[in-house]
């Protein structure tokens, strides 16, 4: 006799939506990291503007580009705000999906030692029976002169 659990089609639903969760949150974690680089690769053309601009004001350069030079620098800065907010966007976004995949995760594991637990059931009910039947053919075959 074959072990069927009524309930699988929950089971397998409830893996899919564990994989589901996973790949959300990887998807937001990629995403996290690249507003990461972003931000990073902000910072480091706001340090090189800096420089820049520490140079020039050692060196003869008109004011004209030292106000070119300056509203770049305040352009820089606001898109690193910017970059900023959409970082910590990118980070709470891992950490909804993060906890979406506890849950995930705790609901199919209830699902599967619910379906443990009938097998469980199943194995000991096809055991006694069994039993049953080598004990009914020990008490017949010994029951016989």
């Amino acid at each position: 006799m074959r072990f069927r659990y009524k309930l699988q089609k929950i089971v397998d639903l409830k893996s899919n939506q564990k994989a589901q969760a996973e790949w959300m949150l990887s998807m937001a974690m990629s995403k996290m990291k690249l507003e990461e680089q972003s931000l990073e690769e902000l910072e480091r053309t706001r340090q090189s503007l800096t420089d820049s601009m520490q140079e020039a004001a050692l060196a003869t350069v008109s004011a004209a580009e030292l106000a070119m030079l300056q509203s770049y620098l305040q352009h820089i800065d606001l898109l690193i705000q910017r970059k900023v907010q959409q970082l910590n966007l990118a980070r709470l976004e891992v950490a909804e999906r993060s906890d979406q995949l506890v849950a995930r995760m705790k609901d199919e594991k209830i699902w599967h030692k619910a379906r443990e637990r009938s097998l469980s059931a199943f194995r000991a009910d096809f055991n006694r029976r069994e039993q049953a039947i080598l004990d009914e053919m020990a008490s017949v075959r010994y029951g016989k002169p």
